[in-house]
This record gives C-alpha cells, sequence and structure tokens, in this order.
C-alpha cells in the first residue's frame, strides 16, 4: 500500500439543477424564461448552484494541497475504474452517495454535504471545510467507518448490478411486468408493477414507503395494525427484503408470494416473460441498468462486496 499522502482522492461531483436547464434548453436565459413562464422562481436554482459551486472550490483547494485527485462528474461512474487504494469524496445529495457506493468494493467514501439548509445529509456527515483534517485520518485507516450491505442482480449471460439501497425489476413503461419469480422452494407467475429488494439502508428508503402505504391500505379494510409497526434494518444487516408492487391476481397469475427476506447465501430468482421493455435498475438510476425482456433470468441476493462509509 502507498504511503497516506500518495493515495489518490476521487472526487466525484454531479451537475446543478441549473446545469440541466442549461443543457435543455442552451443557455441561462432560456431557461429562466421556461422556468418563469411555469410560474417558479428560478432565483432558487439559481442560489443553489452559486452554493454547490463555492463549495466544490472549497474541496478542490484542499484537495490540491493534497496531492494526487481526479474530479469525474457522477454520469461517468458506470466506466469509472477506482484503484484499489482511492479514497471518494462525494460531494453532493444523499443520492450521488448511494450511486457511488454501489461501484465501489470496500473502497473509504466520505460524503459531503454542500448545503446544510437544503439537504438532510443522512448519509453526508461532513462538510467540506472539515475534509482537510478528514484525508490524514482516513488515508492512515484512522477514522471509524459503517459498513453498508450491497444487493446484487446477476443475470445468467454475466452481466452484474450492484445496489446500496435496492434494486427494481419490472417494466420501463406503466404497464404490467410479468414474470416467473422463485424463492424458498415456491414459484410462481405474476402480473404486477415490479419488484422491488432492499438492503438495509434500502429499508428506509422506497421499501419503507412501499410497506406504509401497504399497511394503511390494509387498516382501511379493518386488518389490525402491525405489532410495533414497521422496522427498519441496520446499515450493515445480512438480509435482504422484497417485496411486489401491486400483485394482480388472475387465471395466469399468483400472488402468494409478494414478500419476504433473503438471509445469506439464500437467492432470488427471476425468470423474464415480457417481450419487451422488461429492465432491472438499482438506487433509481434507470440510466445504467440491465435488459430484462423475455427468457432472462435473474438471481438476487446478498452481494460479496460492501460500502464503507466514513464517519
Amino acid at each position: 500500500m502507498p504511503a497516506a499522502n500518495d493515495r489518490k482522492i476521487v472526487l466525484v461531483t454531479r451537475k446543478t439543477r441549473l446545469e440541466d436547464l442549461v443543457a435543455r434548453y442552451l443557455t441561462a436565459a432560456q431557461a429562466r424564461f421556461y422556468v418563469e413562464h411555469l410560474g417558479a422562481d428560478f432565483s432558487d436554482y439559481e442560489r443553489e448552484h452559486e452554493v454547490y459551486h463555492a463549495q466544490r472550490h472549497a474541496t478542490l483547494q484542499v484537495l490540491e494541497q493534497w496531492g494526487r485527485y481526479q474530479v469525474i462528474e457522477r454520469g461517468f461512474l458506470p466506466n469509472f475504474i477506482f484503484a484499489p487504494d482511492d479514497i471518494v469524496v462525494a460531494l453532493g445529495q444523499d443520492g450521488l452517495v448511494a450511486n457511488t457506493m454501489k461501484y465501489l468494493d470496500d473502497h473509504p467514501l466520505i460524503g459531503l454535504n454542500p448545503d446544510p439548509a437544503r439537504y438532510d445529509g443522512i448519509l453526508l456527515p461532513f462538510a467540506p471545510r472539515d475534509l482537510a483534517k478528514l484525508l490524514p485520518e482516513v488515508a492512515a485507516d484512522k477514522r471509524s467507518s459503517q459498513a453498508v450491505t450491497m444487493a446484487e442482480a446477476r443475470l445468467r449471460d454475466g452481466q452484474v448490478l450492484h445496489a446500496v439501497n435496492d434494486l427494481f425489476i419490472g417494466a420501463r413503461t406503466h404497464v404490467s411486468a410479468i414474470y416467473e419469480i422463485a424463492a424458498g422452494g415456491t414459484t410462481e407467475r405474476q402480473s404486477s408493477s415490479g419488484l422491488i429488494v432492499a438492503t438495509g439502508l434500502g429499508s428506509t428508503a422506497w421499501f419503507k414507503s412501499i410497506v406504509t402505504g401497504s399497511l394503511a391500505i390494509a387498516g382501511s379494510y379493518g386488518q389490525p395494525p402491525l405489532p410495533g409497526g414497521y422496522e427498519t434494518l441496520p446499515w450493515d444487516a445480512a438480509e435482504l427484503r422484497f417485496a411486489v408492487r401491486e400483485p394482480f391476481p388472475s387465471r395466469h397469475s399468483q400472488t402468494s408470494l409478494v414478500c419476504g427476506r433473503l438471509a445469506v447465501e439464500e437467492q432470488l430468482r427471476i425468470r423474464s416473460l415480457m417481450a419487451e421493455n422488461g429492465v432491472i435498475f438499482s438506487d433509481g438510476v434507470e440510466a445504467d441498468r440491465l435488459d430484462f425482456n423475455a427468457g432472462a433470468e435473474v438471481t438476487i441476493g446478498i452481494a460479496k462486496r460492501h460500502g464503507r462509509l466514513i464517519v
């Protein structure tokens, strides 16, 4: 392993909403016209942009003092190769941390909150001003970290997709997903709005909303409330949870295998029966997806790699 101050820092950034608007409408003036024409406050986009870039500049000043560093934009993550000794810094929202972590394998990841007034920052415990003190400690492995369990989706052709929060398996458009699902010795054909497979970290996010909605609907039909309420999992829990969204019972589709848990070495198998538009994506990023059309089969379980968030 290289000396602590020789380790490269990889800074992952994201585009601001203003930059996305300018990319779409070519100029800031045209973006302003579009936003204000709809009655929205364009100055909020400008404030967010200014704060983010000020914090980006502050972060780069620290990295220039450190030595070796590289800056990449979030969109390049799927094709970026991290060196084993890289230290990774994510400057952005919580989602950027999750999007970054799924491409790492036990790399230390530092989440920086560029705008605490705007972002809760559950995965962003630090500010750019903390970075100068943090880096030497992280590089010398003297800083505590939180392990994060990941999920893995593996197609029979060898394609693999990891998830820090959750995997979605279903159809790209608002049509029913048709597939065959197998878990715990049970196999059935289903038609639904797709499945969510969540990690411990993901049990606090999309999966929680699915369970909360299901319990509320059941309660409105007289079902007793869940004893103790819904409980999330620790981030490093050695299990995954899965749920089928809006399963539809019919002559050709069943609804008995609609939720469950996957412990270590246990797997969920799904075979696509969709002619087109079948997809698997993770952590809400559909652009980085696996096609999941007729005949494709995916195996889902706990990934061998895991995340390491500096705390």
